[in-house]
């Protein structure tokens, strides 16, 4: 009995022993999922500018991916009148979602904000209204004055929230912006630009905050106790079907623009017009945009799931867990169904296993091409086992003889 204790020692020493064949997984093992670089449906073989849409930019993002579809001159920098207002929303919603601003504060409103003319629900120096209603009146009428008290009640001044706005934009990566004022009038700034693309950025950025498609969608409210009536100044909400906002903005300058998001049957888009000649131009030019976009593209998804789990050699267990995560890309409708999916996984694992190391792969494949890859990891961690654990085992293993 003593001559196999010793073997068996020494062959579980050698398997304590075996070197580790897993890695940890890194950014570049999740490809086309959300987050970082924002990526480009390369393989759909539409030029820019083919639709030939009457403005001077455009482009069509998925929401869930940031995936873009279509584009036409998108990165030029071009005035965006109140589309501006998007970056205003995005930061006032950070605040609120971080519990620095409550919906039911009380805002004062200082005479500068009373000033501001174009769009606004004629705010009085002194006068004290809510967030939820100063919000309301931007989000729904475009209003100036509002845009104006927020921006000052969130960081101080206009000057604070704008150098706050531009901070944003560049860690979004929107590289055609830059920011003078938090309302987009442009009569006095020279300046004041953004691209198509930026504004799809930081409109996909905003509806992560799915608070403010409450306000984007409604048609028609009020503010002050029911007297003063708002009406949405996107008739896309009324009029498109699957609408859920998102902000429009026009002045002689940058002409008539609009950010559009809408959603049917899960799959969700931003539709970006910049430099219509006038409200209806732009209207018909989104809405064409957006029919071609949902009757041509959706999107397949492959959930996050678990498979059986694998052998893990010199372990304090013999198994592992193991997971996937979720994986999201735009293709033509038609070659939705035909994914296939390619599973590449080890057979066995050496301890130590941290949770998250990379054990396997899934590809997903396409008319015979790679669309994507996600990785599969250890859904646990599995220590070595010791010498002591391994005497244990054995020890228990021979009182049973």
């Amino acid at each position: 009995m003593k001559k196999t204790l010793i073997r068996l020692t020494a062959i579980l020493l050698s398997v304590l022993l075996l070197p580790v064949g897993i890695s940890p997984v890194s950014a570049e093992d999740v490809l086309l999922i959300d987050g970082g670089e924002v990526p480009t449906v390369s393989d759909l073989g539409i030029e820019d500018g083919a639709l030939e849409l009457n403005c001077q930019s455009a482009i069509l993002m998925e929401a869930t991916t940031g995936a873009i579809i279509y584009t036409q001159n998108a990165d030029e920098a071009l005035p965006p009148a109140s589309v501006t207002k998007i970056m205003t929303l995005l930061l006032i919603m950070e605040a609120i979602d971080s519990g620095t601003v409550r919906l039911d504060n009380a805002v004062s409103v200082s005479a500068n904000a009373a000033s501001m003319g174009g769009s606004q629900v004629y705010l009085k120096e002194g006068e004290q209204m809510s967030v939820e209603d100063l919000l309301k009146s931007v989000v729904i009428a475009s209003a100036n004055d509002a845009a104006v008290a927020l921006a000052e009640y969130v960081a101080g001044s206009v000057n604070a929230f704008v150098e706050k706005m531009n901070a944003k934009a560049r860690a979004l990566g929107m590289t055609s912006t830059a920011f003078e004022n938090v309302t987009g009038l442009d009569d006095t700034a020279e300046n004041h630009l953004t691209s198509a693309k930026d504004i799809a950025i930081m409109s996909r950025e905003l509806i992560k905050h799915p608070t403010i498609l409450q306000y984007s969608s409604i048609w028609m409210d009020t503010i002050r106790n029911g007297e003063f009536g708002l009406t949405n100044t996107n008739r896309l909400v009324r009029f498109y079907r699957g609408c859920t906002g998102l902000k429009t903005g026009s002045t002689s300058k940058a002409g008539f623009c609009v950010s559009v998001t809408a959603e049917r049957d899960g799959f969700s888009l931003i539709c970006v017009i910049m430099g219509a000649q006038s409200r209806d131009i732009r209207n018909a030019e989104a809405t064409e945009l957006l029919d071609w976009g949902f009757a041509n593209y959706g999107l397949y998804t492959n959930e996050e799931g678990s498979l059986p789990p694998i052998t893990v050699k010199g372990g304090v267990k013999d198994t592992c867990q193991v997971a996937y995560p979720s994986f999201s890309i735009v293709l033509p409708r038609g070659a939705i169904s035909s994914v296939k999916q390619t599973v590449s996984l080890e057979n066995e694992i050496s301890a130590p296993v941290s949770a998250s190391d990379k054990v396997g792969s899934i590809t997903f494949i396409s008319g015979g091409k790679t669309i994507g890859e996600v990785p599969i990891v250890a859904a646990e961690s599995v220590e070595k086992i010791n010498f002591f654990q391994i005497f244990q085992r054995m020890l228990a293993k021979f009182l049973l003889i």
